[in-house]
């Protein structure tokens, strides 16, 4: 189980079975039977204007692109047009935006904001800005310097920083719009997530839930910065944002007060629920959907109940704030287990009718089909190998779990399948509009366990358990595979050497983007899995590829290497990998990491020559 075996075999789920050569420079033969993969598709089809501005490419975190220049046929010619050095060698793992003629580049802490002039050869800096900053921020984040990108909206580029300022940039000059402080470093409060602007307001929320802080997502009027609305997920209703108009699909998820009366006394006021991972946003339904992260402490026999509303799903009025419906996936989130991943927006034909969807594949290893307009679960179904839990009922919304590999205080529990970081972590999956299929980054990592005592200390870790993560069954530690979100099933999937922490790319001209953290840019076929270009980087991959139109009307792919953030910290942090518990058990899982890969910070474009 727990050897690491460089496995590249692609699997076709119902179809042939298919594989692909591995370890040689030329791409593999993608000429090979198979039966094409398809599925009905959703019908919310966004336009196409050849931009990126935004990390998630629209609001409904699609990571589509209708550009199909390059296609199955030729992308095996893609070739590197340029390169761009951020100078920051840590962990990259945003999205660069295109706006028009200009290139948007986002460095991690300590950040700087470039703007790249597209229309001049090798892509210039046109200005470049960078806000003050609080050199402490990086000894209380959890996972690295990381940041996972900027937004643009009406003539403004706006970023989170890591030391918790919530920046606006006039995008044509590069100067400061508004610059506002929305948390606090020395209670170890961070922000790594990209922003949102829905109806004239810059969503971001808080990470750090492993310092014991109390998790919120704040809206900021985008023309001033001043605070509109906080949300928090902890706490009696009026600090969460429970009003009349609350109406959970699950008895669980109701009655009064639940942030407070599901916690011992005052633990709430530390009890995590961060806002990191991404927000959607339906304008039909006037409703932005994101998830919470974990409960704190880690040792779940600290804190006694539901622990709400940790581990959760929040559909709110953009305006106000006020929930209008929300869904705890994990009650008492005994495994870490952040319900912070995307939600994927889709009107998709189930039984007869078209249903306004949204898909999520959660940490605990189950592809989540819920109904967007009321938060009732559809459909539970599993993507990874799991120990902790037999299915989920949806009667009650709740996950069957095994007891018998509950975290335990003083006590190790072993094979706890998924680990803390899931079978899928906040590295987002795209949709294809083409194919109907979802492609999904994920992890097959399982974790040895021990709670321990944890006292909490403004602005240190409060973890509360030490952890060692290892390959799961079949010795490789992450997969991409292709779901089919109407018949819930996997279609395809690829076997990876490591996590595969980047996000995905579908584009048009049927081929799907990923990156390794072995220093692997891969294009894959959408529709059979098979592996059709791939470029060696000189770090690890860990960000979000995107497509764009250039000024000369060619199709880009752009991407960040840069390995580091919390599968990457024993590169990035210069841990000693000896040490199988080190960046709270991750080193375990990647101690050979740096045998493949250095630090880096480097965007790379490709295009057709």
């Amino acid at each position: 189980m727990r050897s690491y075996g460089a496995i590249t075999t692609i699997t076709m789920l119902a179809l042939p079975a298919i594989c692909c050569r591995g370890g040689d420079a030329r791409p593999p033969d993608s000429g090979r039977a198979a039966l094409p993969a398809s599925a009905p598709a959703a019908t919310n089809v966004p336009a196409e204007d050849g931009q990126w501005t935004i990390a998630a490419k629209d609001h409904a975190n699609t990571r589509w692109s209708g550009l199909l220049e390059i296609d199955a046929t030729n992308v095996s010619r893609l070739a590197l047009a340029w390169t761009f050095s951020t100078g920051v060698l840590a962990g990259h793992e945003g999205a660069p935006l295109v706006v028009g003629s200009t290139m948007y580049v986002l460095s991690p802490f300590p950040h700087t904001l470039y703007a790249l002039d597209l229309a001049r050869p090798g892509a210039p800096v046109r200005w470049r800005y960078a806000p003050p900053y609080i050199p402490a921020a990086p000894g209380v984040s959890c996972c690295g310097r990381v940041n996972r990108g900027p937004a643009y909206a009406d003539g403004a580029v706006y970023f989170a920083t890591l030391d918790d300022q919530v920046v606006a940039v006039d995008a044509e000059s590069g100067r400061e719009r508004w610059r506002v402080t929305v948390g606090a470093v020395e209670r170890g409060e961070t922000m790594t997530m990209a922003p949102v602007v829905v109806k004239g307001k810059v969503l971001v929320g808080n990470s750090g839930g492993e310092f014991g802080v109390r998790g919120w997502l704040t809206a900021l009027d985008a023309a001033t910065g001043r605070i509109a609305w906080r949300a928090y997920s902890t706490g009696p209703d009026e600090d969460v944002l429970i009003g009349e108009g609350f109406s959970p699909f699950y008895e669980k998820d109701r009655g009064s007060d639940l942030g407070v009366t599901t916690w011992p006394p005052d633990m709430w006021k530390r009890g995590g629920g961060t806002a990191w991972g991404w927000i959607s946003y339906d304008p039909e339904l006037d409703l932005v959907y994101y998830g919470t992260g974990n409960a704190g402490v880690w040792n779940p026999d600290l804190r006694p109940g539901d622990n709400k509303w940790a581990a959760s799903i929040f559909a709110r009025d953009p305006d106000t704030g006020e929930a209008r419906w929300a869904y705890q996936v994990w009650p008492h989130d005994r495994n870490d287990y952040d319900a912070v991943n995307e939600s994927v927006l889709l009107d998709l034909p189930l039984d007869g009718a078209t249903r306004k969807v949204l898909v999520r594949a959660e940490r605990n290893g189950y592809m989540y089909l819920m109904d967007r307009a009321t938060g009732a679960v559809i459909a539970a179904d599993s993507f990874a190998y799991s120990t902790s839990t037999k299915g989920v009922d949806l009667a009650t919304g709740r996950p069957l779990e095994d007891t018998t590999r509950w975290i335990r205080h003083g006590r190790v529990v072993r094979e706890i399948c998924p680990a803390v970081p899931g079978g899928k972590d906040w590295q987002p999956m795209a949709y294809s509009f083409r194919t109907g299929l979802l492609y999904v980054p994920g992890n097959n990592l399982c974790m040895d366990v021990e709670g321990v005592e944890a006292n909490y200390i403004e602005g240190t870790p409060y973890v509360g358990a030490v952890s060692r993560f290892y390959a799961g069954p079949g010795g490789h530690r992450g997969m991409f595979f292709a779901w089919d979100p109407v018949n819930r099933r996997k279609v395809w999937s690829v076997n990876e050497n490591f996590p595969v922490f980047s996000g995905a790319l579908a584009t048009a001209g049927d081929v799907v983007f990923y990156g390794t953290m072995d220093r692997w840019l891969k294009a894959l076929d959408a529709r059979t899995g098979a592996v059709l270009w791939r470029f060696r980087t000189a770090s690890g991959i860990v960000s979000q590829p995107i497509t764009y139109r250039g000024p000369d009307g060619k199709q880009y792919v752009a991407v960040f290497d840069g390995v580091g953030g919390w599968p990457g910290a024993v590169v990035s942090n210069d841990l000693d990998p000896r040490d199988s518990t080190a960046a709270d058990g991750f080193v375990g899982a990647t101690s050979d990491l740096p045998q493949h890969t250095e630090k880096g910070g480097t965007l790379y474009v490709f295009a057709l020559p």
